[in-house]
């Protein structure tokens, strides 16, 4: 098997498995819990989180535990917004992934508030003048990603904070698919709140972490015990946190050496598919993108049926969004950068991980020049 879907999940590190493996076994207490064994958890979640701090650049106590990049964007737009008193009007990117449209949409349709989008250009950038033309001053939050997860164009983040700082407005990035391929400093970025997901890293499913400044006011969406200081309520997954800290520590730590490696075989990727399907269609920014992925419109096919003949060869990758997996409308992502509908449901996305190898990337572009040729032939009229 090629695994070429890292950006849908990644596999689970052997560290961030041993690193959990105490806290599942015997060392299960509650945090909460006011003995020894709790005490022991409680020690585990706050190293975790110092860890995880220490990557991102911010305050221990800005690490608010999630079960995963949904969850901490939920509570991200909706937290924000709902405590800001500033206004009820919402940015967002038309690019964003789901969680952060949806909740958006949420806070449109149950607290009346107003969501205006930020057009992007035809490689999905948003620029600041953009921006600048949609804020007003009843904005609360601008929402714009870090890196998008189906086409990987890499934003403008600080420039784009700075707009909306400007105007008073929060701004938060969700950096899901960022994480082990582009530095995260909260002060660099200049952002007010940021979401993480462990799976990206290789740290198991159903972790993550919404990271926001101690200073900004958080309404719960999860309410009860009052953990994650009164932000998250619910036991802490004490087992999830150690993993993912782990996991995202040994990212950072390889991210300059990992980003120069896949990004030469992403070029590689690219130039030879190129060379065997030429009439296909790169999508993203050409230049700001995440090291490892390479997506492609190919003219005159099925994306599903490309993606079938793949997995026939072993090359294992997806057609965007792992979310929007199983949806019969076309990739918001690609309309949004003006592609034909028709045209974006041709989509192959491509996304190369820490153990994809040369010979992976000639093996996968000679199974994509075979598996277009096959479904041209089939869909042909």
């Amino acid at each position: 098997m090629i695994f070429l879907d890292h950006a849908a999940t990644t596999p689970v590190r052997r560290e961030a498995l041993e690193a959990m493996w105490p806290y599942l076994t015997g060392s299960f207490g509650n945090p909460s819990s006011h003995h020894g064994l709790g005490d022991e958890a409680s020690r585990a979640l706050a190293a975790a989180r110092a860890e995880v701090a220490a990557v991102v650049g911010c305050r221990p106590g800005d690490v608010v535990f999630t079960s995963g990049g949904t969850e901490a964007d939920n509570l991200a737009i909706k937290g924000i917004a709902l405590a800001n008193p500033r206004g009820r009007h919402l940015v967002v990117s038309p690019i964003e992934h789901e969680a952060v449209l949806e909740s958006a949409a949420y806070l449109a349709r149950v607290h009346g508030f107003t969501v205006d989008e930020v057009a992007v250009d035809a490689g999905g950038l948003v620029h600041a003048e953009a921006l600048a033309r949609v804020i007003r001053p009843g904005t609360a939050l601008v929402s714009v990603q870090l890196a998008n997860n189906e086409i990987g164009t890499v934003q403008p983040v600080a420039e784009l904070a700075e707009v909306a700082h400007a105007s008073g407005a929060r701004f938060h990035t969700d950096a899901v698919q960022a994480a082990g391929w582009l530095p995260l400093p909260l002060d660099g970025l200049g952002v007010d709140a940021l979401s993480l997901a462990g799976h990206k890293v290789g740290a198991p499913k159903g972790t993550g972490a919404l990271i926001v400044r101690g200073r900004i006011p958080l309404e719960p969406v999860v309410h009860g015990g009052g953990q994650e200081r009164g932000r998250r309520s619910g036991t802490e997954n004490v087992a999830g946190a150690v993993a993912f800290a782990t996991a995202l520590r040994l990212a950072e730590a390889e991210r300059a050496d990992a980003a120069a490696r896949v990004g030469a075989l992403a070029a590689e990727l690219i130039a030879r598919i190129a060379a065997s399907v030429p009439d296909a269609v790169l999508t993203g920014d050409p230049v700001h993108r995440l090291p490892g992925t390479v997506s492609y419109v190919f003219p005159g096919t099925s994306g599903e049926a490309v993606l079938l003949e793949l997995e026939r060869d072993g090359v294992i990758c997806s057609s965007g969004s792992a979310c929007a997996a199983g949806s019969d409308e076309p990739s918001h992502v690609l309309t949004a950068i003006g592609l034909p509908a028709e045209l974006a449901q041709t989509a192959v996305r491509f996304t190369l991980g820490a153990e994809t190898t040369e010979h992976d990337v000639a093996d996968a572009a000679a199974a994509v020049a075979r598996a277009v040729s096959v479904v041209r032939s089939i869909v042909k009229p």
